[in-house]
This record gives structure tokens, C-alpha cells and sequence, in this order.
């Protein structure tokens, strides 16, 4: 087991608002429970910088002294070194209202990040005996870590004997970690308890029982917390134009369904091409390859992460920068381009369909929203090879479209192109040639046209045997193969 329990803080009760202190280090990750009791039953609100796990209330009855539902809350947070404690709150003002909580930390030995995921019940028969069955079935699997936590309508009782079972699952020792009652307004106890699973693998709903010193009812949770293996890492690709290979890993351990990745410059995201909403379900790994990312800016990606539990994750990779020695036209979804120097781009030409009426001396004009632009945009090759390239480009356009960007990213510059006709003009004392294009600014080429990384060919050029191919990389996988720079082989 990686993950380990680390420290309690300190109870705060209060009416309608408690700031529970946090007594945790820097990447260790705190959860705040809450146990509340309020006439509108509200959920307390998220203290800054922290997220909603759950929230689950019951019990049975009316709300009341020793009676009625009872409120079991969890927040979570990684701490960064120096944070502030947390602040949460329900209405003030009501009659009999009650908050109280404490935060625990953990830590890890291992992985990327955090995971979590709860599912909670409740138990309506007063008595000593508690147990509440979850409503949501939880991922397992060895070395997961559990935190039972428990809200009751008594504020006298106390709790023991706590434990946690899911069918198939084995959970090692549970260890109780705070126990305290809070006799605020109609008053209730809490308790919060940890384990860990220490055999079996599945999907369950767990149990959650516990003993209790007098009769109470209330509701329990398990928490389920496991070490993050969701790993997404950028690398430059030895070619021409740049591209990036973006790679995502650890997917299954996660238990992730959908990925969407995002190309990300300053605080503005861009959608990858073919990565939106990616169905990854029973896949370890995602590979996607960015060609049309800017020259000259530091930029990161980004994977939005969807689990199986329908909670959102991030993952971000390191900073990277693409640069250039020119200007680049280039077609990403074919994976060529050329080298140029954008020569002039005087104006942006933009119409709209529209028909002009005089009605009664009035001029009344109907129209079309407003095009795209439309230009004329002069580029300069210096070589033989650059203007061989640039005419490979234009001659098999994918569906008409180029990109062109500025070397170093220029706002109003870089920009998707319909090119509708060109002109090349040679000088006979050099190798300089200069092109018209008459262009129209246009959307990307469609999404689900990905963009082009090493092929099988690629591979054909660097090997001359499977055998050559498999001496490199062996031991090794697929996974090897597609991450491998054959630029610089």
C-alpha cells in the first residue's frame, strides 16, 4: 500500500459556520468531513479551493433533537504548503442547526496525483447496531485506501467497531480516527475511520457498520482514495514542420471512459485535432499528434479526464516551445509544409450577401451574416527545395485548406486558409520564388481528421527487417514503438 494516513485536525462546532484547522504537509491530500443538521437541509457551502466529493443526507424523520436526517459531507484538497484552513457554512438562523467537522490528511508514496470516489447510505432503524449499505458501487482494487466516515442524529453516542465490506473485496484493519459529538442547537456525532483494501478487485457497492453506545440513526460513506496513475507527457518530434506528439498514459488504472486533450497558451484552450471526447474505455493509452501549434510561445497540454464515476480529472504536462527559422504553410492532416517568408498581407477583404430596398425614401437593407476574410497573401521561397515543397503542399491541399503561421505566432497571421488559386513568380538570376495566394480565412479541416505522425513507412525507412525492428526494441511494446523520435533514428 502506497497511501498512508497521516494526521487528524482538531474538532470545530458551530450553529451555522466552522473553520477546521489543517495540520497537514505540502502534497499530502486533506479531506474536510462534515456532519450538519439544518430545517432546509442544506449542503454546506465549499470552503476556496476546495472540492465537493459528496454529500449525502438521511436517516428517516423529521428534523430534531436526537431525530430526523442528518447530513454527511466530504471536501477535498491537495495541499500546497501554507494553506489556509478551511471555512464551510449552512444557513444561519435556524432553529436547532448544526455544523461540526475535522480534516484528516494522507499521503502517497507513488503515482501521479489523487483519485477518489464515494458512495454513501444510510440507516433508518434506531438501535446499536449501524449499517448503511452504499448506493453507488465503487471501483476496487489492491492497495486502494478507505475513509468510513458516519453522521448520526444523537449528540451523545459514540462509535466503535467500525468496519467496511464489499462482496469480492478484502479490506485489511480499520482504524478509527476521530470520534466526536457535537451538542450545537439538535446536536449530532461523528466518526471517521480509515482501512485499506488488501485483496480482491471489482466493482461494489460497500457497507459501511459500525457500533454505536446508544441507539441513533444516520447516514455513512466510504470514501475511496487511490493514488492517480494518469500520466500526460509532450514530445518534440525531429521533423519538418514541428510537430508535438502528445501521450497519454495509465488510463486504465484510473478507470477512465473519455479524454478530451487540449493544447493550451496562456489561459486559452484549443481542442486537439481528433481528441474531443475520445472514448477510452478498457484503453491504457491515448497518443495524438498537435500540428498546428504556434512557433515561439511556451505552451502546455492539458487532458481533461471523465472516470468511470462521472468525475472530471486534469492532467497537464510540462511546457514546451516549437521554433522555427521561417515562416511555415503547412498541412497538418497530411503532416507536410514548406519554409516561407510571408512577404505582404495588406488587407482583409470581408462581404456579406445583401439586398438594398427604398421604401418610402427609407433605405431598408436585409442581409447575411458577415464572411470570413478574404486576402491576397504574397510568400517568398529561398530555395529550390522550399518552393518544391510549398508547390507539394498547394497541390494536395487537404480539402483545400493550408495553415499558415508566422514564426514566431502572430495574432491575425496565423490562420486556416481555403486557397482558391495562386499564382508563382520565378527570377531567373536565383532560386528566390514568390507566390500569390488568393485565400479565404476557413475553419480547420474536420475533426475527425487526424493530424499525421510517423507511419509504417517511416518505420520502413529507418529498418530493414521485423528482426532490425524487434533487436530495438526489445524488451518493449507497441506503446515503444509509437512514442519513438524515427526523425532522429
Amino acid at each position: 500500500m502506497s497511501i498512508s494516513y497521516g494526521s487528524t485536525g482538531a474538532q470545530a462546532s458551530h450553529a451555522d459556520t466552522i473553520t477546521p484547522v489543517i495540520t497537514g504537509l505540502a502534497g499530502q491530500l486533506a479531506i474536510l468531513q462534515v456532519a450538519s443538521g439544518h430545517t432546509d437541509d442544506s449542503i454546506p457551502s465549499t470552503p476556496s479551493g476546495w472540492s465537493l466529493v459528496g454529500s449525502f443526507s438521511g436517516g428517516g424523520g423529521t428534523f430534531g433533537a436526537g431525530a430526523g436526517p442528518r447530513r454527511l459531507t466530504w471536501f477535498a484538497r491537495v495541499l500546497t504548503g501554507g494553506d489556509a484552513n478551511p471555512t464551510t457554512a449552512i444557513p444561519s438562523g435556524s432553529s436547532g442547526s448544526v455544523i461540526t467537522g475535522r480534516v484528516i490528511t494522507l499521503s502517497r508514496s507513488a503515482g501521479t496525483g489523487w483519485r477518489w470516489a464515494a458512495s454513501f447510505g444510510e440507516d433508518t432503524s434506531s438501535g446499536t447496531a449501524f449499517s448503511a449499505a452504499g448506493q453507488t458501487a465503487l471501483t476496487f482494487e489492491v492497495g486502494d485506501f478507505a475513509v468510513l466516515g458516519y453522521a448520526i442524529a444523537s449528540g451523545t453516542a459514540t462509535f466503535s467497531a467500525e468496519a467496511i465490506a464489499a462482496t469480492g473485496i478484502t479490506f485489511g484493519a480499520v482504524t478509527e480516527r476521530a470520534d466526536s459529538q457535537a451538542a450545537t442547537g439538535n446536536a449530532t456525532s461523528m466518526a471517521i475511520a480509515t482501512g485499506s483494501v488488501s485483496s480482491g478487485t471489482g466493482t461494489q457497492a460497500p457497507t459501511v457498520t459500525a457500533t454505536l453506545s446508544a441507539a441513533s440513526t444516520g447516514v455513512a460513506g466510504t470514501l475511496r482514495v487511490r493514488e492517480a496513475s494518469a500520466d500526460l507527457d509532450v514530445s518534440a518530434q525531429t521533423v519538418f514542420p514541428p510537430r508535438n506528439l502528445v501521450s497519454l498514459t495509465g488510463l486504465a488504472d484510473d478507470d477512465i471512459e473519455t479524454v478530451t486533450l487540449y493544447r493550451q497558451v496562456g489561459t486559452a484552450r484549443t481542442t486537439l485535432r481528433a481528441a474531443s471526447a475520445v472514448d477510452v474505455t478498457g484503453d491504457n493509452d491515448l497518443l495524438r499528434v498537435d500540428a498546428e501549434q504556434p512557433f515561439g510561445v511556451p505552451l502546455t497540454y492539458v487532458a481533461v479526464l471523465t472516470d468511470v464515476h462521472g468525475t472530471m480529472w486534469e492532467a497537464t504536462s510540462s511546457p514546451i516551445t516549437s521554433t522555427v527559422d521561417s515562416d511555415v504553410i503547412s498541412d497538418a492532416v497530411r503532416g507536410v509544409g514548406a519554409a516561407v517568408v510571408i512577404q505582404a498581407w495588406p488587407d482583409k477583404k470581408r462581404s456579406r450577401d445583401a439586398s438594398v430596398f427604398n421604401v418610402g425614401g427609407r433605405i431598408v437593407a436585409v442581409s447575411r451574416p458577415r464572411s470570413g476574410a478574404q486576402a491576397t497573401v504574397t510568400v517568398r521561397t529561398l530555395t529550390a527545395e522550399d518552393g518544391d515543397a510549398l508547390q507539394t503542399v498547394l497541390d494536395g491541399a487537404t480539402e483545400g485548406v493550408i495553415l499558415i503561421r508566422k514564426q514566431t505566432t502572430t495574432e491575425g497571421v496565423d490562420n486556416h486558409l481555403a486557397v482558391v488559386s495562386d499564382s508563382e513568380d520565378r527570377t531567373w538570376y536565383n532560386q528566390v520564388r514568390y507566390w500569390q495566394l488568393e485565400a479565404y480565412e476557413t475553419e480547420p479541416w474536420p475533426d475527425s481528421m487526424e493530424a499525421a505522425g510517423y507511419t509504417l513507412q517511416d518505420i520502413a525507412d529507418n529498418y530493414t527487417s521485423l528482426q532490425d525492428l524487434a533487436d530495438d526494441f526489445t524488451p518493449g511494446t507497441l506503446l515503444d514503438i509509437a512514442l519513438h523520435d524515427f526523425g532522429s533514428a
